[in-house]
C-alpha cells in the first residue's frame, strides 16, 4: 500500500512538473512558491537521485529546478540548498550538471547584495566543480559552466579565485590548460577570450596572467589544424571585444609576427592561412595598430602578402586552387588600405604588391580575383576614408598614378579611363566595384580629367537603369556626388563647355537623390490581364 501511494505521488509530481516546466510564460513568484510548497525541493532532488523512469523524468524535473531558481523566491532558497547544487555539479547526469550551473548563474545575478553570493559559492567549493564541468562535460555542460564562471568573474572575490596570486594553484587557468587535452585547452582558451571581453579591468588581469601567451603559443603548433583554426577564431573574438586597448594587448604578444609566418608557410593548410589573413586585416586598420607594430614587421608582412598575391596573379596558376585564399588576400589588403596610414604603407612599399592589385583589378580573365582586387583598390584609393584623408603624400600619389598609367599602357585600353570604362561595361557587381574605385580616385586631378575625357563613363555612371538594386543606386549616386564635387572644386568648369555640360548632368542626378534619379518611369504590371487566364 505504501509503494502504491509513493507511485501516486510520483505520478502527481510528474504531472504537475510537466505543466510547470512547459509553461511558456514567466512564472510568477506566487506560482513558484505554491509549487515548492506542494513539492519541496528536497523531494524533487530525491526523486532525481533515485528514479530513472519514465525516460523524460530527469529533463522535466531539472527544467523545473531551473525555472524555480530563476525567480527571486527561488534565489532566496539557494543558500539553503547549496549542498544539493554541489551534488548537481558532481552528478553523472549531464542534465543535472547543466541545471546546477544555471542555478549558480541565476544566484550570482539575482541574489540580494547582503547575501555575499560569490563568497558563499566559493566557500562551498563551487569554482573547482565549475572548472571540472568546463573540462569534462559535454558541449552543453561546458557552455553552462562558462556562463557561470563569467558571472562569478563579475565580483572581486570571483576574480581572485579565477586568477589567484599564487600561479601554482591547480585551479589557475594556466595550469588547467597545461595539463588538459587539446579539447580542454580550447575550452579554457574560449573562457579566457570571454573573460577578456568583460571589461578593461578584466582584460588587464588576463593580459598580466600571461594566458594570452599560451593562446598565441598554441597557434605556432600547427600539427592539429582544427585546434589551430579554433584558436585563431578565439583570437579574432578577443579582437572584436569592445575593450579599451584590446587590440594593443594582442599586438604586444608577437601575434602579428606569428600570423605573418602562418601566411607565408606554404605547408600550412589553406584554411589556416585564410584565417590568419582575416585576423591581420581586422587588426591593422585599428587606430593604435601602427604604434604597436614596428615598421619592419609590417614590411615583412607586406612582402609575404605580395608573394601570395603574385602567385594568384600568375596566369599559369590554377585559379580554383587558390579561389578562397586569393579573395582573402585582396580583402586583407582592402582592410589595410582603408586607413590613411595603411594606404601609405601599401603605395610606398618596395614590394610589387600594388602592381599586383592594379594589374588584377583590370584583368578580365580572372573574374573572382578581379572583383576582389577592384574592391581593394577602391579602399586604397580612399572610398572608405573621409574626404580630407583621400589624398596621400606626394610619393604615394605619384606611385598610384604611374601604376595606373603603366597598367593601361600594357593593355588595349591604353589609358586609365579605358580601364575604368571596361569595368563599368561588365556585370552589375563589377559596376558597383567600379563606382567605388571612381569615387575614391576622382579627387585626384589627373583621374578627374581621365574620367571627364570619356563621355561613356559619365553616361554609365548616371544611367540608373543598369542596376536598380538599392546598393547599386546608392553606389552610383555617391559616385556622381564625388565626380561633381571634384569638378566644382577644380575651378575649370566655367572655362570648358564640355565640363559645364557634365556638371549640369551630374548636378541634376544629385539633386534628384539616389532613388528618384530615374525619370518618367511609371508603374509596370508584372502580370498582364490576359496572362491570368
Amino acid at each position: 500500500m505504501e509503494e502504491e501511494n509513493l507511485k501516486i505521488d510520483i505520478d502527481q509530481l510528474l504531472e504537475a512538473a510537466t505543466d510547470f516546466a512547459l509553461y511558456l510564460d514567466v512564472h510568477s513568484e506566487a506560482s513558484v512558491k505554491q509549487f515548492v510548497d506542494r513539492f519541496p525541493i528536497p523531494t524533487i532532488i530525491s526523486v532525481l537521485q533515485t528514479r530513472r523512469e519514465p525516460s523524460n523524468l530527469e529533463v522535466i524535473l531539472t527544467t523545473c529546478l531551473e525555472k524555480i531558481f530563476a525567480t527571486k523566491y527561488g534565489v532566496s532558497l539557494v543558500p539553503e540548498f547549496l549542498g544539493f547544487i554541489v551534488m548537481g555539479l558532481k552528478a553523472d547526469s549531464e542534465e543535472g550538471r547543466i541545471a546546477a550551473c544555471k542555478t549558480v548563474s541565476s544566484f550570482l545575478k539575482n541574489a540580494e547584495e547582503n547575501t555575499s553570493a560569490p563568497q558563499l559559492l566559493l566557500d562551498h567549493g563551487i569554482y573547482p566543480l565549475l572548472l571540472d564541468c568546463l573540462i569534462n562535460g559535454d558541449s552543453r555542460v561546458s557552455t553552462a559552466s562558462v556562463n557561470a564562471i563569467i558571472d562569478l568573474a563579475g565580483s572581486p572575490e570571483g576574480m581572485a579565485a579565477i586568477f589567484p596570486v599564487n600561479e601554482q594553484e591547480p585551479e589557475h587557468l594556466k595550469n588547467v590548460a597545461a595539463r588538459g587535452t587539446s579539447v580542454a585547452r580550447v575550452r579554457v582558451f574560449s573562457l579566457v577570450s570571454k573573460l577578456f571581453s568583460i571589461s578593461s579591468s578584466t582584460a588587464a588581469v588576463v593580459y598580466k596572467s600571461n594566458l594570452l601567451n599560451l593562446i598565441i603559443e598554441q597557434v605556432n603548433d600547427m600539427e592539429d589544424s582544427i585546434v589551430t583554426s579554433t584558436i585563431l577564431e578565439l583570437l579574432y573574438e578577443i579582437h572584436l571585444a569592445e575593450v579599451q586597448h584590446g587590440t594593443e594587448f594582442l599586438l604586444k604578444k608577437n601575434l602579428f609576427q606569428i600570423l605573418t609566418s602562418i601566411i607565408g608557410n606554404l605547408s600550412a593548410k589553406s584554411e589556416l592561412r585564410e584565417r590568419a589573413m582575416i585576423i591581420v586585416g581586422r587588426l591593422i586598420p585599428e587606430e593604435n595598430a601602427f604604434t604597436c607594430i614596428d615598421e619592419s614587421s609590417i614590411k615583412s608582412y607586406l612582402s609575404v602578402i605580395s608573394g601570395r598575391t603574385g602567385l594568384f596573379w600568375n596566369k599559369d596558376a590554377d585559379e580554383t586552387e587558390f579561389a578562397d585564399e586569393n579573395e582573402c588576400a585582396f580583402w586583407t589588403l582592402a582592410q589595410i588600405g582603408s586607413s590613411f596610414q595603411g594606404a601609405l604603407l601599401l603605395l610606398q612599399s618596395p614590394s610589387p604588391i600594388m602592381r599586383h592589385v592594379i594589374n588584377t583589378a583590370f584583368d578580365q580573365h580572372a573574374r573572382h580575383k578581379q572583383l576582389a582586387a577592384l574592391h581593394a583598390l577602391g579602399n586604397i584609393s580612399g572610398e572608405t576614408r573621409p574626404q580630407h584623408k583621400r589624398i596621400l603624400n606626394v610619393d604615394a600619389e605619384e606611385n598610384l598614378k604611374n601604376l595606373m598609367y603603366e597598367t593601361a599602357s600594357s593593355t588595349w585600353k591604353h589609358t586609365p579611363s579605358g580601364l575604368l570604362l571596361s569595368v563599368l561595361r561588365q556585370g552589375p557587381e563589377f559596376c558597383l566595384a567600379g563606382y567605388r574605385v571612381i569615387e575614391g580616385m576622382v579627387c585626384r586631378p589627373w583621374c578627374l580629367m581621365e574620367i571627364c575625357s570619356r563621355q561613356e563613363i559619365i553616361e554609365s555612371v548616371i544611367n540608373t537603369n543598369k542596376d536598380t538594386s538599392k546598393q547599386g543606386l546608392e553606389a552610383s549616386y555617391k559616385c556622381c556626388q564625388a565626380i561633381l564635387s571634384a569638378l566644382t572644386s577644380s575651378g575649370n568648369v566655367h572655362n570648358d563647355d564640355a565640363l559645364t555640360q557634365i556638371t549640369m548632368k551630374l548636378d541634376e542626378v544629385v539633386r534628384r537623390g539616389p532613388y528618384l534619379a530615374r525619370k518618367n518611369v511609371g508603374a509596370q504590371p508584372l502580370v498582364m490581364t490576359a496572362e491570368r487566364f
